[in-house]
Order: structure tokens, then sequence, then C-alpha cells
């Protein structure tokens, strides 16, 4: 089996998005491919965090995971920072990476612009993020679109450090799902929607009650007309609530269109949200049980535990090549 693995930091709620563009092919590829899956806390401190609120998200996050289908019987599910063998590797990786390559990349740019001072971490994301794949020898790594330049990197890194070292990593490959892998913002359909944007109206949260998720339904922004259409360039606003329905009800581009010629956006919108609400429904009950259990916290445990043993091997091997002196 190939293995796959995949993180989500846990910075804002997670919201429908990253349910449908990530978490909703997690549960997929556990069925066929070796999967680690990891709430990657590490990466969220590049910016700064309220202590109690980092402690709060990672478990959500974790929990979110488990509630949505994702089974730790048959998937690594663990933090970040329960494997110390993340965070050395990562120093490793940027005494290999170049200060040009790391000024290249995209997130880096939009993140410090129009900023005074940047901390050295939001820099250094990227080989932190490339040892997370390299630790385990991954196969295939979802990624979003904004995240293909960091597995290039990874990719790179990897190379960089074979030839001058010796066979070590796998090369890793992107897994980019044709279907569902770009939920746009409710109030900007030519945005991909995020837990980072200030406006709460503009996401769904996987934890937003049915009346909040009507009520931001019932606002999103819609283009000018009255026709339920799937034309992303003339149309982006109702091509995501499209979108969005075709995911949350099962059907059909086409068989929404039919089933709202002629009817505008009320009607169309109406029974969005009541798709919506009914598809987070089980989600929302299952995470309330996982959270009053507290069997999280075992998960985790075990799930760092099955995954050390992996990434302290491959830790090892780099280090022994690179000439350190081991403990005996």
């Amino acid at each position: 089996m190939k293995r796959v693995l995949s993180g989500i930091q846990p910075s804002g709620q997670l919201t429908l998005g990253n349910y449908i563009g990530a978490i909703q092919n997690f549960v997929k590829l556990q069925e066929t491919h070796e999967c680690y899956f990891m709430v990657v806390d590490l990466h969220a401190i590049t910016v700064p965090q309220e202590p109690a609120a980092l402690r709060e998200q990672t478990e959500s996050v974790a929990a979110l995971f488990i509630a949505a289908g994702i089974d730790p019987a048959k998937a690594s599910v663990f933090a970040q920072s329960h494997v110390p063998a993340h965070a050395e590797l990562g120093w490793l990786f940027t005494t290999l990476s170049y200060m040009g390559e790391l000024e290249r990349m995209t997130q880096f740019k939009d993140k410090s612009s129009g900023k005074e001072s940047v901390g050295t971490g939001l820099f250094v994301y990227p080989t932190l993020m490339a040892a997370d794949i390299l630790l385990y020898n991954a196969d295939l790594v979802p990624v979003g679109d904004d995240q293909k330049q960091h597995l290039e990197l990874t990719r790179d890194l990897a190379q960089r450090f074979n030839q001058r070292f010796g066979d070590t990593f796998t090369i890793p490959d992107p897994y980019i799902p044709k279907v569902g892998a770009r939920i746009m913002s409710l109030d900007d359909g030519t945005k991909k929607m995020s837990k980072s944007n200030p406006n709460p109206g503009s996401y769904i949260a996987l934890l937003d009650p049915p009346d909040v998720i009507r009520k931001k339904i019932s606002r999103a922004t819609t283009d000018s007309g009255r026709e339920v259409r799937f034309d992303p360039a003339e149309k982006p606003e109702v091509s995501n609530l499209m979108s969005i329905y075709a995911h949350c009800a099962d059907m059909t581009l086409d068989d929404i269109a039919a089933r709202y010629d002629g009817q505008g956006y009320g009607a169309f919108k109406k029974d969005l949200a009541e798709h919506v609400v009914a598809k987070l429904e089980p989600l929302q009950r299952r995470y309330a049980d996982i959270r009053g259990s507290g069997e999280i916290h075992d998960i985790l445990k075990r799930g760092a535990e099955q995954v050390s043993a992996v990434a302290n091997e491959t830790l090892r091997a780099a280090k022994e090549r690179m000439g350190f002196l081991l403990p005996r």
C-alpha cells in the first residue's frame, strides 16, 4: 500500500471547505492506502497563538477528523508536536535550503506583505513541511493549489539530500482530487473559503449551529440575474453554491440546474441550507460524543506511538548519513 500523509493547522475553525476539499478525501484514502493524518500545531505557531486557544483547537481538529469518518484503526491520527523528530529534521533541512528559494514561496510573500517585521518561523515554514512529509517517506501528499509550491520544494530538498548523502528519502507526488478540491468564500466566489478570513460570514464552520448555517447561506453573495447555472467564469458566486449543493446533496450540477430552472435564487439557497445542515448534523453529534468522552487523547497518544517508530528510524538514518555521532 502506498503511504499518504497530510495535515491541517489548528488555527481558526475548520470549514465546510476543509471538509469537502480535504477531510472527505482522507476518509476515502484510508480504505486503500496507509494513511498518516496530523494536526500541525508546530506550523500554527508561525503566527501568534493564544496558548489556551491552541490547546483547544488542536483537540478540536483531531476530534473533527474522527467525527468526519477517519478511523484510528485504519489511519494514524496524531499531533505534530507529539513527535519531536519533526522539529529536528526540519532544522536539518534549513541547512540544505537557500534564502532565495524560501523568499520565492508565495505564501511567505502573501503573509509577510506590508508587515514591518516577520518571524523566521514563517520564513522556514516550508522546510518543516518538508520534514513532515519526508520523515515518513510518504508516496502521496494531498495538497491544495496553495501548497503545491511547498511540495515542489520538498521534492527538491529530498533530491538534494539524496544526491549529497545517498538515497534516504522517497520523492513524494502530489495528490490533487479532481472534484471538491476548492470550495470558495461565501462573500467572494473568486477566493478560497478560508478559516483565517476575518469575516465569519465568508465561511461555514463545521460546528456552526443550524440557524447560523441558514443565515450565512441566505446572506451569501450571488451573481446578477436569477439563473441557477454552473459557469465559474461568468457566475462564480452561484457556481460555488452549486458545488457545495452537489457535495452535500449528492446531486450532479446538471440536476441542480434543472431543479431550479426558472425559480431564481431564493428557493435554491433555502434548500441548499437544509442540505448543508443535514450533512453536518451527524458529524456534529459524533464530535460532541468524542469531546465528552475524552477519547481523543488516547487516540492521539496511540497515533504518536505508531508513527514515532517510523519517524525516528528515518531521522536516525538521515543523521548518520550527514555524519552525526549517534549514541550507541
